[in-house]
């Protein structure tokens, strides 16, 4: 029964259970059903012949190039920080560039998180329970300033912003020379 199974019945199969799915999963799924032919051709009956491993399926189901992120270079991400005036813009840029902190992890920060260098993050995206951040003596002393300054209590956000209010921070730079 399954030697009498055919690659266009297998192409209708995948199109069936594929509709308005993303690459990545037609691909994923193509890759099982391949990889369970080839199971049962290596483990039952060398003669069944896969009905996936044919070029058509492959082209149709091959692997998509990533898109490649545009990486900046240090003195541009330097020039970026330095230039931004807000103090809290700042702050937020250069923990996220020299503590390596995704924003969300920088909004959640709390005054008691912090311990001369080192940030605790409850909850971080790792999925752990916690984990902990090393930022520069200069960007710690800014923070424990800025916190100092607008009177923050430990238990309360360092930054009063929401994840879609931070995303729109203005740096204001003056063009670069040609």
């Amino acid at each position: 029964m399954l030697e009498s199974i055919t690659s266009d019945e297998v192409l209708t199969f995948l199109t069936q259970i594929n509709k308005n799915t993303k690459q990545t999963t037609k691909r994923l799924r193509y890759s099982l059903l391949n990889a369970f032919f080839n199971l049962i051709k290596n483990n039952m009956d060398e003669n069944i012949p896969n009905p996936c491993d044919t070029l058509m399926l492959r082209k149709i189901f091959r692997n998509v190039r990533g898109v490649q992120w545009k990486i900046f270079e240090k003195e541009i991400i330097d020039e970026i920080i330095f230039k931004t005036e807000n103090i809290r813009n700042r702050l937020l840029l250069e923990l996220m560039a020299r503590g390596g902190m995704r924003i969300g992890e920088v909004l959640k920060i709390r005054p008691r998180d912090i311990e001369s260098r080192k940030i605790i993050l409850h909850d971080p995206k790792s999925g752990r329970e916690a984990g902990v951040v090393f930022i520069p003596q200069k960007v710690a002393d800014r923070l424990k300033e800025y916190i100092r300054a607008n009177n923050i209590d430990s238990d309360q956000s360092v930054f009063s912003l929401t994840y879609g209010g931070a995303s729109p921070v203005k740096v204001h730079l003056t063009p670069f020379p040609c």
